[in-house]
Order: structure tokens, then sequence, then C-alpha cells
């Protein structure tokens, strides 16, 4: 049984996507029957990355549709799950997980985990476009909170503007603190070059997505240089296999509500460890389900590096008490069974979305 309903959470600030600025994060929370319990997961597209709200509403109906889904296997959550966009199906996927981890009395970590997961998952905070200025004193925020990794956004302005905020930021986070550049695939070839010989002179870890997601031969030119690269846009845009087959990363950024649900993004990052290329687990400005799934399955990979999962501040609103806040810059997994015990227990029955929705 699949039963949805639908939602919207306003940013705190607005969003910008492929598809243009976003003020709302709209989608459905789902609910699957399995195994005697009922799981809950989100659902929520984003234009650019996944399909349409229209779309991804369309891919729920047929998948809650009767015969849609009658004999899901007890014991996985992918096989079954016949939902045809990425958005959708990791709501369903998401559920089914829960559910069965549930039945399991694990938490969704060590139900998703081959061996013991982790208790807490570092993460990285982000720093936006902003002034030199501006960077380097929210890096300086950063650090203060406890965080032990930043990310500045880049490509958004003059190549001379972001160098010297790197610069900033470098100096702002002083010893001690991992250092990410994130462009979205907004660099072009002279820029890119430069930048990523800035960061890697300035002991940044990698830089993220520095050309367009298609061009793997481009971003694949720049490894090699005293920094990793990492491919966020490309996994989503022109698959895994095309990016490990290219050597195109050192460090993979898997968004599980872009690939289709925490056991495929599990699987995603189990597979690029063995070509020997890093996993970062992140997310799309979820609500809290799909924040707290995509935990589950960050604590599920061993030796994490930090993720980029605190994101929960970019909602005003939310679709339940976040049961795993940033402290110091970590999160800690929750170990109630499924996704965090009884804590979304009210959105598991009908009708119990927040009166904020």
């Amino acid at each position: 049984m699949i039963r949805y309903d639908p939602f919207s959470l306003r940013l705190s600030s607005p969003l910008g996507t492929a598809a243009g600025r976003i003020t709302d994060r709209k989608g459905f929370v789902v609910r699957v029957e399995a195994d005697g319990h009922r799981g809950v997961g989100e659902a929520a597209p984003l234009p650019g990355w996944t399909e349409s709200y229209d779309d991804c509403e369309a891919a729920l109906a047929d998948a809650a549709a009767p015969n849609g889904d009658d004999a899901p296997a007890p014991d996985d959550p992918a096989a079954g799950v016949d939902v045809a966009t990425p958005a959708a199906r990791h709501g369903v996927e998401l559920a089914r997980a829960d559910a069965l981890a549930r039945a399991a009395d694990e938490s969704l970590a060590a139900w998703l985990a081959d061996g013991s997961p982790a208790g807490s998952v570092p993460v990285n905070a982000t720093v936006g476009d902003a002034s030199i200025e501006a960077s380097a004193a929210a890096t300086r925020e950063a650090v203060d909170a406890g965080y032990e990794a930043v990310k500045v956004k880049i490509g958004a302005r003059k190549v001379g503007e972001d160098e010297e905020r790197l610069r900033a930021v470098r100096e702002a986070a002083g010893d001690g603190v991992e250092l990410r550049a994130d462009a979205n695939g907004g660099l072009d070839a002279s820029a890119a070059e430069r930048l990523v010989g800035v960061a890697a002179d300035l002991d940044f870890a990698y830089v993220e997505q520095p050309r367009p997601a298609s061009d793997l031969a481009g971003n694949a030119a720049l490894r090699d240089r005293g920094i990793d690269i990492a491919l966020d846009e490309s996994i989503a845009a022109v698959g895994i296999d095309a990016v490990l087959e290219r050597d195109a990363a050192d460090v993979v950024v898997c968004k599980p509500m872009a690939l289709g649900g925490p056991v495929r993004t599990r699987d995603l990052a189990r597979r690029a460890a063995a070509d020997g290329v890093e996993g970062v687990v992140t997310t799309t400005i979820d609500g809290a389900v799909a924040r707290t799934g995509a935990l589950h399955v960050a604590a599920a990979l061993p030796d994490v590096p930090a993720c980029g999962l605190a994101t929960g501040e970019r909602l005003e609103s939310d679709l339940a008490a976040d049961p795993a806040p940033v402290e110091d810059g970590r999160m800690v997994v929750p170990s109630g069974p499924g996704l965090a015990g009884a804590a979304f227990d009210p959105l598991r029955r009908e009708g119990g979305l927040p009166d904020s929705e």
C-alpha cells in the first residue's frame, strides 16, 4: 500500500536552481506498508535536479494505483519499487526501508550498513555567494559553531573576486578546518584552471563540479593537481557509470533524493569506493524526513567524510521536529527503529501533516 499527501515548506531565503529561484520546497509525504509496519518517506522534487512537481505526483499516483505495487519483496525496499522518477522513487524507497528497519527493530543506518554504522556524522557548513568580507565572516561563524569542514560557493562572480574570497576564507578558517569550494558547474575552462590552482595552493580538500555536468573530459583534466575534484551534478546528468569510466572524479557527491532512494545511494557510494572514489552524502534542501534518511545513508558508509546535511536552517517550517540537529559540527544518528523511532509517528498516520504545511 502506498499513500501520499502534499506539503509545502517555506524557505528562509530563496534558492537558486537551474530552473530559476524557488521560495518553497513542495513535495509529498509518502507512507508505505511493508512487513506489517508502516514507514514514512519524503518525495520533494527539485526541478533542474529531478522531475517536476507534476511529474512526481503522477509517478506516485501510478505507484499507488491498484496492482501498481501489489507484491513488494519483504526484505528489499529496492525490489518491487516500480516508480518512474527519482524524487518519487526516493519517497517510496525511503518509506519502505523505514518500515522494514522498524520490523527488524534496527535503525535505518544499521539496516543499511555492512557492519556497525557510525553513531554520528560530521557535516560541513556552507558559505554562499557573498562579498569577500561576508564570506570570511560566515566562515569564522561556522568555525566558532564547531564545524570542522566548510564549503564555499564560487562561480557567480568574476574570477579575481572568487580568488580573493578563497584566500579570505582560508585565513578566516585557520588550521585544522577542511575547506571545499563548489562551482556548481559554472566555471569556463580558464576560470576553472585558475581557481582549482588557487584552491590547491590554499590547501582546500576539493573543488566540486568546476565544469558543467556533461563535460566529463573537462572535469577529468583538472584532476591530479594537488587537489581533489568532486562531481555532483554530473552524477544525475550522465550517471555514475560514465563518471567512473572516464576517471572524472576523486569524490562523488550523492544526493539520495536525486538518485532514487537510500538503497540506491548506498550502492552507488559502495561502487564508487570500490574504484577508489570517495562518497559524500548531501541533501537538496529537504524536510526532516529526507534529511534524516540521508543521515542514515551517510552513517552506513565506512569512514564517511563530512557530509552536506546541515540544511535544516534553510527552512522556515518543517515536517516535524528535527531528531538529529547539528551540534558542534556533527549530527548524531537516531538509534531508534527505522528513521528515528517514534519521532515521525504523526507523519505515518493519515492526515498527520503539521499545520504549517
